[in-house]
């Protein structure tokens, strides 16, 4: 089959690799018939992401046809369509009753790698480098699922892959980083990035009951999308991040700040952009901040901090005092993608949300490194990329 493989940084190629086959009992098969490229993969595509290997195959959010499963798989047969979830989930550990799936103790088998670098391990992911199991990811004409019961989301007769694939993953996503907000009627949300995840976050926040949503960005094309959605806009880049907010909030600051960002943040040409890049370049820490710094410093007192955007490793000049002090509170997690799909696809069949809205380019697999160049460079107006293989 071809698959989309890793082979350094910014070095990506389609090639021909064996087929996946099933290797446990509740695995499927699944012949993928649309395929995405996440603001995540940037991460391995700029390799800020360790435990990457030469011949990988990326892609964590696609979805198509099961065409084989294991004598366990009860739930799932040949012929559905299905969604498939990023975080691979057991279903049966003590993190995944609790409906945390994202961090199932029995799906990672590298978890012994991620405890060094986190302390304990999170699940397996697919297409994520080895610190999270080394699984063959989904820009490939085909993907091995494993605990097929748990990870996929059956998809209704007469709804087209655009409007379910994102449950995959950035819907899903973007609605828990405005979930753990706590929104309450009336309130303010500044949300930082207006990439994809960012975008459902803003429709989120406007369907948990915020009544402002004020996104940062300095993308044109994304700030344009965001005041689609009806939120207010901050560029960056012509106004001062935390003053604008506290114009717009009267001085308090917003009730609560979602990080959709992560780990390379831009943050033009401020002192704190310069520190982080050298920092970085120096290899004494593997992350940028800048937006998390900003969120926490903004934030009203007694607010909450929601970091949904990924982060990888360690961060430097973290304002714990104002944390703290000012009775702030941090949620944060990978998006325990099960927990919210049923409620979302719900959603899409009433008609309140489209997910469809953030595709920007639609291409053939084969186009990836196309792909990957232009929507890692923000060029020609690119927001979301969806492949067919």
């Amino acid at each position: 089959m071809r698959a989309n493989c890793w082979y350094g940084k910014k070095d990506v190629r389609v090639e021909q690799v064996p087929d996946p086959k099933i290797l446990n009992k509740r695995d499927a098969i699944v012949k993928i018939s649309s395929t995405a490229i996440c603001g995540s993969d940037l991460h391995l595509y700029n390799h800020f992401i360790p435990t990457m290997e030469k011949g990988d195959i990326l892609g964590h959010e696609f979805m198509g046809e099961v065409v084989e499963v294991g004598p366990e798989v009860k739930d799932r047969k040949v012929g559905d369509r299905v969604v498939v979830s990023f975080p691979i989930s057991c279903g049966n550990c003590f993190f995944c009753k609790q409906e945390m799936y994202s961090l199932c103790e029995n799906s990672n088998p590298n978890a012994w790698m991620a405890e060094k670098m986190f302390g304990h391990s999170p699940c397996g992911i697919y297409g994520y480098s080895h610190l999270t199991g080394g699984y063959a990811g989904g820009q490939a004409e085909y993907a091995r699922v494993p605990f097929a019961d748990v990870g996929t989301l059956k998809v209704p007769d007469g709804m087209p892959d655009e409007q379910v694939l994102f449950l995959s993953d950035i819907f899903p996503t973007g609605y828990m980083g405005a979930e753990m907000c706590d929104i309450k009627q009336g309130d303010t949300i500044a949300i930082w990035g207006c990439g994809p995840v960012g975008q459902f976050s803003i429709r989120s926040a406007f369907m948990l009951g915020a009544e402002r949503v004020i996104a940062i960005d300095y993308v044109p094309e994304r700030l344009a999308m965001a005041e689609a959605g009806g939120a207010e806009t901050i560029n960056y880049e012509e106004q001062d991040t935390y003053e604008t907010l506290m114009e717009m909030t009267g001085g308090r600051g917003p009730d609560a700040c979602i990080d959709d960002v992560g780990m390379e943040a831009f943050g033009g040409h401020g002192i704190g952009y310069v520190y982080d890049r050298a920092k970085q370049a120096l290899g004494a820490e593997t992350d940028r901040p800048i937006a998390l710094r900003e969120a926490i410093m903004a934030c009203r007192n007694g607010g909450t901090v929601s970091v949904i955007g990924v982060y990888g490793g360690f961060i430097d000049k973290f304002p714990m005092g104002s944390v703290m002090n000012r009775s702030l509170t941090i949620r944060t997690g990978q998006c325990h993608v099960q927990r919210y799909w049923g409620k979302l696809l719900e959603r899409i069949e009433r008609g309140d949300i489209d997910p469809g809205f953030v595709i920007t380019h639609r291409m053939r697999l084969d186009d990836a490194p196309e792909g990957f160049d232009i929507f890692a460079n923000k060029e020609d107006n690119c927001i979301k990329v969806v492949m067919k293989p």
